[in-house]
Parts: structure tokens; sequence; C-alpha cells
């Protein structure tokens, strides 16, 4: 029996997990070198003996034989579907989910990091090999929806590699929450951006990256041992750093209002994913605030078409984390902004996040529940969206 039987929902948020030759069919040899080199530290990291033991565990029949069962149980690397296509569309019979919106894991760290620190042509260089592997990784079932890494690097080159991933059949553009090294977000450079996914129909979309740059790290350095993370590991956020990682979008989405991207382009829908949500209720009002304050001062404030937090409500949706009130969220900010997600399958989504959610949602009408695990989603989507439905018809 799948996960999901008795309704549509769609996952605004699934992963592939990416072993080391994910980009050797894609990228030239320094990329392959330089990823291979990034995204796994060197042949004695640990992650290698864990890819070597799940390679032999999904080749196991008695282990496929039981991949249904539980198909929210296993988690990374041992999950059914972590990185072979075919298991994947198997995962999503068994997750029961009419789409998922498929993100990198490794790329999209490793790209958040070259944009800072590696030569632009480099990171737009591998930016264009990962986003044709995870097209190709999704490719061959409509219900798996590519997420395309644009980086805001450098002023010229952010749109040619908007357009490339577009026409490759992207399904989404995904762009850094934290703010480019030497410009905003909103920089008028990055209106081609915005222009081409507008036209084709295809969502913006935000994603947490990595932990480590979500506060500056003499927050670490407390002269107490260090904690591990709620996986007992090390590479996740802890409650400190999770406090702070509203910041980068709050940040992002405030200069894309202010300075009228949105007013610019009115159908651009932008995602906020696995950023968390208890932050949106204050920020709507935070930004109604700065509105009223500054308003009389500014002229970018003044020639803003609508206020600002109704940008939120027309083109601006979210995911809460499964652990957070998301009913108090729906209730705070309106029924047309939250959505439904799985972090499949990353152990941060947890063993039942519909459970959760459901608990969450119960007193809503059969309408608002709707748009939490449907409608919304399909709001963000777009034509990516408007073309699988036509096509399940």
């Amino acid at each position: 029996m799948a996960y999901v039987t008795d309704r549509i929902i769609h996952d605004a948020d699934a992963h592939t997990m990416e072993p080391p030759e994910w980009l050797d069919e894609f990228g030239s040899r320094k990329v392959q070198d330089y990823a291979r080199t990034k995204f796994f530290a060197n042949e004695e990291s640990p992650i290698f003996s864990e890819i070597d033991h799940c390679r032999t565990l999904h080749l196991d029949p008695d282990f496929r034989a039981s991949a249904g069962q539980e198909i929210m149980l296993r988690k990374n690397y041992r999950a059914h579907g972590a990185w072979d296509s075919i298991d994947r569309s198997e995962a999503l019979d068994h997750m029961g989910f009419a789409s998922q919106l498929v993100f990198p894991t490794m790329p999209n760290t490793l790209l958040e990091v070259m944009e800072h620190e590696a030569p632009a042509s480099l990171t737009y260089e591998v930016a264009s090999a990962a986003n044709r592997a995870q097209i190709a990784f999704c490719e061959g079932d409509p219900r798996l929806l590519p997420v395309a890494y644009i980086p805001l690097q450098d002023l010229d080159l952010a749109t040619p590699c908007a357009s490339e991933a577009i026409e490759a059949g992207a399904a989404s553009l995904l762009i850094p929450n934290r703010m480019p090294k030497d410009h905003a977000h909103s920089h008028i450079a990055f209106d081609g951006i915005w222009a081409r996914a507008q036209e084709a129909g295809i969502p913006i979309v935000m994603h947490v990256a990595t932990p480590d740059l979500v506060m500056p790290p003499q927050h670490r350095n407390n002269g107490l041992p260090p904690e591990p993370d709620f996986h007992g590991g090390s590479e996740n956020f802890r409650s400190v750093s999770y406090m702070s990682i509203s910041s980068p979008p709050v940040q992002a989405l405030s200069t894309l209002i202010f300075d009228g991207v949105f007013d610019r382009f009115p159908n651009l829908k932008m995602g906020v994913i696995e950023l968390g949500a208890a932050w949106l209720p204050s920020f709507m009002r935070q930004l109604e605030a700065a509105f009223e304050a500054f308003g009389r001062h500014e002229s970018r404030l003044q020639n803003l078409g609508l206020r600002p937090s109704e940008y939120v409500h027309r083109q601006i949706r979210v995911t809460p984390f499964p652990t957070e009130p998301t009913g108090w969220i729906i209730e705070n900010t309106g029924d047309e902004i939250c959505m439904f997600s799985s972090d499949f399958p990353h152990v941060e989504g947890g063993r039942n996040p519909l459970r959760r959610f459901d608990t969450e949602v119960e007193a809503f009408s059969v309408e608002t529940k709707d748009k939490f695990f449907r409608l919304n989603f399909e709001d963000l989507m777009g034509s990516a969206m408007s073309d699988l439905l036509s096509n399940s018809r």
C-alpha cells in the first residue's frame, strides 16, 4: 500500500543523493575532478564506505523486496531511488505523491560555496553540468520535476545559465538564499532571469544549503564541547544555527519585494523551501512596518503597485518544517502560502511527515487543507504542473 492513498498530494521538497560519479557524464574533466574533491573531501571520507555499502544493499533482492514497506524509513543513500532514476519512479509509486520537486543535495551546497570562493567561469561550468545531470535524472518520469541551480555570482553569466536550464527542461530555477558576494538578489542585471522564468511559467526557488554559512563561525566557539546535530552527526543544523535559518531568505525576499522585482514581474512565482515558515507572520508584519516608516522617503516604495505583504500572498509560497506550528502559521498569514513537503530521502523530513502535517491542519476546512497539500504547489509550479495535470487526464 502506498504512503498516500486518500488524496492528491504534491511534494514540494525532495532530493537526489548523488554518488561521486554523478557529474562524470555531464562535466569536463576539470569539473569532474573539482566536484569529486569538493563533494567528498577525500577518498577516505566515511561517505565513500557508506555509498559502497548502499550500492550492495540496492542489489540485494531481499532489500529491494521490502522497499515499498520501508519507503519512508530508509534515508539518504539507503532510500529506494536515492540516485537511480528507475528506482525513483518506483519509490514515487510507493509514496503515492502526485509529483515531487527534485532538488540536488551535494551540488546545492557545493555551488553555494563556489559562488563566494571559486572563479565565476568554473562556478557556471559546474552549475551547467549539475543541472543537466538533474534534468536527466527526472526526464523519464513527468512526476519528477527537476530543479536547476542558477548561481548569482556574475551579473553577465547568470541569465545565460538560466536560459540554458530552461531550454534543457528545468521545472524550476534555484537561486542561493544567501546574499551574493558583491550585489543584491534584486540587481537589475538579473531581470533577464525573472523574465525568462515568467515567460516559461516556472518558479524561482530558494532552498537551505550549508549550515555553516547561516551564522558566523565564531558562534561555535563557546568554550564547551561541540554538540552533535540531531542525527548524532556533524553536518546539519543545531539549535543555535537553526535560529538564524530564516535570516538569508528574509534578506533576499526583502530586496526582491522593495526593489520592485515582484512588481515588474507580476506572474513570477517564488518558492522558499526547507527554510522553515515560523518566521513568516512576523516577516509580513515587518514588511508593512517598513513600508509605513520609509514610504514617504524612498521612491522605490512609492513606485510599488501593491502593499509589500500583498506580494507575498500573490507570488511567494513557503514550506514549513514538520516540527513547526503549521496551523498557527496559516492562521497568521493566509491559506494560499504554505505547502506540504517530505524532504525525501533526507533524514530531516522524518518518518511520517504526513501525520505531523495532518495533525497541524486538522481543524481547517477541506478547501484550506487542499490548498496546503495540493493547490498552492500547483499554483507555484505553473506550466510544469499544467503539463503534468493535462497528461494525467
